[in-house]
């Protein structure tokens, strides 16, 4: 994570938010992104390394 995190805060000095440069929290997104899809994903059944690549062979892609 960045240094330029800055920090918003209240009247007591707890803080409320962050600030971020734009790249930082785009990435966060992605991030965020990718595991919904992991967690979407769970429970679909696992191609091994091996049957997934004779898969591509044999559909003339690898």
């Amino acid at each position: 994570m960045s240094q330029a995190l800055q920090y918003l805060t209240d009247e007591h000095g707890d803080r409320t938010a962050v600030v971020l440069p734009i790249r930082e929290y785009e990435k966060l997104l992605e991030d965020l992104d990718d595991l919904a899809v992991v967690a979407e994903r769970r429970g679909e059944p696992v191609v091994s390394h091996e049957d997934f690549l004779a898969d591509l062979k044999r559909d003339g892609l690898l």
